[in-house]
């Protein structure tokens, strides 16, 4: 039997994504983000790696730049019809599509910090070329990512708060294939001047609105999880006025009109296929087991646990030091305990010795496990083995919000950044951040020309900076020179 046409898309991609395991995404990613000029030509390299390993995956825009807005068009149409029938299943009672249970949610969070923590970092070259027009549908994109130096539009923020609410933390340590997308990210944006029309390939296909983003923000409100991070990109991504007729835009700006158009446009079929590498949504969601992230996460907590626990603690005759004092005994520890009773599966976790010891008023281990951790706990605790995990009831995240709204104590979801912009709203130098604003303000205010001033801003808006108070303010003072 011949394979079918969408099994040889499925088996090059597959393919491609393992080509670039041998990489180390994960360090490049790091190296990237802290020390970005002397690994400028690691990510160079990274990257010619990455466009050789995409290349038989077949991309799906037209052969025309003309029928680039239809095509954009049609697959909003074809998501939003998709989104219609998802939410008509689940009003009839279909179960959620995505997430079993609130640990499930929060590992899926925990997966894509990689790749949310440096977002729009592929477009951070382009802020150099702030004099020519045909740049600013990307610019604008870059921008808008970091919330024009707002702090609570800024979506690295936004998703950092995300991440310290729920105590995700331990994401550095995820797998090398959590970094691929965050590492080609970095590498476009600290090599613009040689794979721009790969930078406008990729930002064209990573800004078009995907099925998985809408049903996300609907079941992270289901466990009273804020999807406002996944709305916004709902919102800014819209093909009518948003990112993805930005991109259009910036192709049809930046296409030469002089020179072999087939080779710039080859090329930016090379950085639209980049989007396929990497751990995905998809992929994340349907990789994670409750089992395993529980042995997971105890085995994280035994490199500092192994010593800790007195020789009185014993279960099944040994000592909790003893089970702790190598990762792969965490299996049969766990085990251990179901059998002497310290943990009943598929009750609830208040009638579990081990769960009283974790959390509540006077637990011994109190502190030891973080939110996140603990939520991964309840919801193996209460799953008896091979059932469906029980849900505990819990208020959505737009009703919680609603319900704060009545009592009067709705909280923003602000940081504690100071408010600033071309000219400060508030006098107070006291803080050192103050004192930093202020030198920021003052080096700007006293170059020689609107080019010295953008060429220092830019620097502040890195995607390592930009989410901190400096990098805000010279976003805001970026912004609004921009079009000055």
């Amino acid at each position: 039997m011949m394979p079918s046409p969408v099994t040889d898309v499925q088996e090059s991609v597959q393919a491609a994504r393992r080509v670039h395991a041998h990489a180390r995404a994960r360090d490049l990613y790091f190296a990237l983000y802290a020390d970005p000029q002397h690994n400028a030509r690691a990510g160079e390299a990274f990257l010619r790696d990455q466009i050789a390993a995409v290349q038989d995956i077949p991309a799906d825009l037209p052969p025309t730049l003309a029928q680039l807005p239809a095509w954009i068009e049609a697959r909003s149409e074809a998501v939003g019809i998709q989104y219609r029938e998802y939410l008509a299943a689940r009003k009839g009672g279909a179960p959620r599509r995505y997430f079993s249970n609130k640990a499930h949610a929060l590992n899926f969070i925990k997966s894509a910090a990689p790749t949310k923590l440096v977002d729009g970092s592929w477009l951070y070259g382009m802020l150099r070329n702030w004099d020519s027009p045909d740049f600013h549908p990307l610019i604008k994109t870059y921008l808008e990512e970091l919330g024009e130096g707002v702090p609570d539009k800024n979506h690295v923020t936004i998703y950092r708060k995300l991440l310290a609410t729920h105590g995700i933390d331990n994401w550095e340590q995820l797998s090398d294939d959590h970094f691929v997308q965050g590492a080609i990210q970095l590498a476009l944006g600290h090599n613009a001047e040689r794979f721009l029309p790969e930078v406008i390939g990729f930002n064209l296909g990573y800004e078009q609105l995907p099925l998985h983003l809408l049903i996300t923000s609907y079941e992270l409100n289901e466990f009273g999880i804020d999807p406002y991070y996944f709305q916004l990109h709902v919102t800014v991504d819209n093909a009518a006025t948003g990112h993805a007729q930005k991109a259009v835009q910036a192709l049809l700006d930046l296409m030469p009109r002089v020179g072999d158009r087939a080779a710039f446009y080859k090329r930016v079929l090379d950085g639209y296929r980049l989007n396929e590498l990497g751990a995905s949504t998809n992929s994340v969601i349907a990789d994670f087991d409750l089992q395993e992230e529980v042995v997971t996460v105890l085995a994280q907590k035994s490199r500092v646990g192994k010593n800790m626990h007195s020789d009185y603690c014993r279960v099944a005759g040994r000592s909790v030091n003893d089970w702790l004092a190598e990762p792969g005994q965490i299996p049969g520890f766990l085990s251990a305990m179901e059998t002497a009773g310290w943990i009943k599966r598929g009750e609830e976790v208040e009638n579990s010795r081990f769960w009283r010891l974790v959390e509540g008023e006077r637990a011994e281990m109190f502190g030891v496990f973080s939110a996140y951790e603990l939520q991964v706990l309840r919801d193996w605790i209460v799953t008896a083995p091979g059932a469906t995990v029980k849900q505990e009831r819990t208020l959505t995240w737009r009703a919680r919000q609603r319900t704060l709204d009545n009592l009067g104590q709705h909280a923003d979801r602000s940081t504690n950044f100071p408010e600033r912009g071309l000219i400060r709203r508030r006098a107070a130098r006291d803080s050192e951040s103050d004192n930093e604003l202020a030198l920021l303000e003052g080096r700007v205010a006293s170059a020689a020309g609107k080019a010295e001033a953008m060429a220092l801003l830019l620097e502040l808006m890195t995607p390592a900076g930009h989410h901190t108070a400096a990098g805000l303010m010279a976003t805001r003072m970026y912004t609004q020179l921009l079009d000055s």
